[in-house]
């Protein structure tokens, strides 16, 4: 019983600290924000490539060696080499990529925002020592002998 005691804290302990919590919202939003993504490539960026290159985007080559008569339209997707799919996978990419990228550098800005205030209030100067206290003084008090 002691060990599953310990293990279960452990775990309590692991899978609430805020790093793993927000690490998992991330990945939710990631997997919508994803589907958001695949849907605008589908459905804006795809077509415009169409309309633009007159070909269609989500073609496929089909193999030489292999008989295609007489085969259903998926069997047909499943022996041939799917260039547009690829293609449309490396623009969700770097889709994804340039809209982090631009979070990623909006975030960081908020933060270095916020350093800077921090940084610009000047420090109070320490206060000097006991022996430079006492060096003053007995500058001072030459000072008004001469």
């Amino acid at each position: 019983m002691g060990f599953i005691k310990k293990f279960s804290s452990e775990f309590k302990e692991f899978a609430l600290k805020g790093n793993v919590v927000d690490m998992a919202i991330g990945v939710i939003i990631g997997a919508a924000f994803k589907d958001i993504v695949t849907s605008f490539t589908d459905n804006f960026i795809s077509p415009l490539i169409n309309s633009v290159g007159g070909a269609d985007i989500a073609g496929s080559i089909r193999l030489p060696w292999v008989n295609y008569e007489g085969m259903a339209l998926e069997d047909v997707q499943k022996l041939s080499l799917n260039y547009g799919a690829f293609i449309s996978a490396i623009v969700n990419f770097v889709i994804m990529a340039l809209i982090l990228f631009a979070m990623l550098k909006a975030i960081n800005a908020l933060k270095n925002l916020g350093k800077k205030k921090e940084e610009e209030a000047p420090a109070a100067p320490p206060e000097p020592s006991d022996e430079v206290k006492l060096l003053t003084e007995i500058k001072d008090l030459l000072k008004e002998k001469q």
